[in-house]
């Protein structure tokens, strides 16, 4: 169909206007047809945007994982060659190591003046030690609490937990704040050093001894050395793929960092405990893989928190405190009330129960923060 007049005229099969003049010139004006092609072309390349920005940042938390285990693992080697007791070793070394991924992330998230992706990555961490980690390897295998070390520390937990509440209360983290949790750090350093080395007069508890069979019997400094250096050189870069990322992602699905920190870089930097409890399934060693978590709850809120606190204080998403704290707080009573019974057992009915209960935290995270965010 084709309407002439005053030299111009309409073509509307192919969707163009083709205008004539005494010059010959010819202009093509774009309908509405060819804008929704344009918008196609730009919802497909944010799409690959996205897409290439959720690799990098699994490549990243990898990466961060790795250069994590590899840092503990030069560490070991180092304390061993200048004499350090292997018991001293395990109850620090390694016990620092399976939060030293968080603690990255986080110190640099608040060198960015990320604060809350550095309190999500905390608290949900701890959340998901608890309802993920120990619950899917219960499912593979129950786990059994042998060691007195376990039932000592699991007060301390839950009262590091509750102190948490008083910097979480108030929505700011101060210099104050800072101190007070790095010094619950160290006193629970030297704590667990004490118990461990009464245990190991004793006879050697069951998680003390499983702890210094798993350091590295052999190595040498040039060895320990390369690796280190390899660690602190990965390390920066990683930790960067993971924040800028993350930041991307957060306001590409319009997510807090709050939230970015709870669900996706929680998980991630959780790795290594997740490794540690399959494989202490497997090899039958319940109570280092149940150490593990309790070490690493705490070393989350006393470092993981305690550092930004430190490094960059201010305000942060009241959410932290009024929703996901008392989530995190309830977690903890219930993984000590299930190692606590007269059974001393975690089964797989228990293991299914904190496995669902974090599918629900999900749910929660994902469609009521809206509406509790207002």
């Amino acid at each position: 169909m084709r309407l002439a007049k005053a030299g111009i005229c309409f073509t509307f099969p192919a969707h163009k206007v083709k205008i004539r003049n005494s010059l010959r010139l010819r202009l093509y004006a774009v309908l509405p047809f060819h804008s929704c092609a344009m918008d196609r072309r730009v919802y497909l390349k944010k799409g690959l945007l996205m897409l290439l920005a959720t690799a990098l940042l699994i490549i990243g938390l990898l990466l961060v994982v790795y250069s994590a285990d590899r840092l503990v693992f030069a560490a070991s080697i180092l304390c061993r060659l200048t004499g350090v007791p292997p018991v001293v070793i395990g109850m620090t070394v390694v016990s620092v190591g399976t939060s030293l991924p968080e603690i990255i992330v986080s110190v640099t998230a608040s060198l960015h003046g990320q604060l809350d992706l550095a309190v999500g990555t905390a608290i949900g961490s701890n959340i998901v030690n608890i309802l993920l980690i120990l619950g899917l390897a219960a499912l593979l295998h129950p786990f059994r609490v042998h060691s007195d070390v376990l039932r000592r520390e699991l007060p301390l937990m839950l009262i590091v937990s509750l102190l948490a509440g008083c910097v979480f209360y108030d929505g700011v983290l101060s210099y104050g704040d800072g101190i007070f949790l790095l010094a619950l750090a160290v006193i629970w350093l030297l704590y667990s050093v004490k118990i461990a080395r009464l245990a190991e007069k004793q006879g050697q508890d069951s998680l003390t001894r499983e702890q210094v069979a798993e350091l590295p019997r052999e190595g040498t400094l040039p060895v320990a050395l390369l690796w280190l250096g390899v660690a602190l050189i990965i390390m920066p870069m990683a930790t960067r793929m993971v924040v800028d990322n993350a930041t991307v992602l957060a306001n590409y699905f319009a997510m807090s960092e709050l939230t970015i920190g709870l669900t996706v870089i929680a998980i991630g930097t959780s790795l290594p405990e997740l490794a540690t409890a399959i494989a202490g399934a497997r090899k039958g060693e319940d109570d280092i893989a149940i150490g593990n978590i309790i070490g690493s709850n705490i070393f989350n809120i006393a470092i993981v928190m305690g550092l930004p606190a430190l490094i960059t204080p201010g305000p942060f998403n009241p959410l932290a405190f009024s929703r996901d704290y008392g989530v995190m707080l309830l977690v903890s009573v219930i993984f000590a009330l299930l190692c606590w019974r007269r059974q001393r057992q975690i089964g797989k009915g228990a293991g299914a129960l904190l496995t669902g209960g974090f599918i629900v935290w999900m749910a929660m995270l994902y469609w009521l923060s809206p509406l509790l965010s207002g």
